[in-house]
């Protein structure tokens, strides 16, 4: 017996089951966001009909009931599938991916979409792609300056700014 198989199938990677039990728990969280919101502004029913949040927060009910299912099945059945679905190796180049994305999106609140846009851009370029740095500010700072320039002046269609675009009065 090889080393592979001492350390049983999970060390490979995710199966099936745990990408399924994964997803269901975002579900969850998701129809829990909903349900909440929706119980905010109103998801009963009124002397003119149903509430704003009536229908929404019931498609969030369904969602958490779902998942909880799925939960359950993918964690405890009986035909749980033990494949790998996705190889520790591979799972990482995704999350070199989607973690710096997800960053990305939280800092557009705090510094706004031009500063955000500029540092992943240049992030990736640099990390990724080992660009030279002056490559890497060119073309970040541009693209960057491009769109401000298209959608702010020309579109006038304004994005998410911060306190650099405050400095300059937009």
């Amino acid at each position: 017996m090889d080393q592979k198989e001492l350390r049983g199938p999970h060390s490979r990677g995710l199966s099936h089951s745990n990408v399924d039990a994964i997803t269901a728990v975002a579900v969850f969280l998701i129809g829990v966001v909903m349900m909440v919101d929706n119980y905010k502004v109103g998801a009963g029913w009124a002397a003119d009909g149903p509430q704003s949040g009536y229908f929404p927060f019931r498609v969030g009910a369904i969602l958490c009931i779902s998942a909880v299912i799925i939960f359950i099945k993918a964690s405890f059945g009986k035909h749980r599938n033990h494949e790998i679905f996705v190889s520790w190796p591979r799972l990482k180049l995704v999350l070199l991916v989607l973690v710096p994305t997800i960053v990305y999106v939280l800092a557009i609140e705090f510094v706004g979409i031009y500063v955000a846009s500029t540092i992943f851009i240049a992030a990736f370029m640099r990390v990724m792609d080992k660009r030279s740095w002056w490559k890497v500010l060119l073309i970040s700072i541009g693209v960057s300056a491009t769109l401000f320039w298209l959608f702010e002046i020309q579109f006038m269609v304004p994005l998410p700014k911060g306190p650099l675009e405050a400095l300059f009065g937009y």
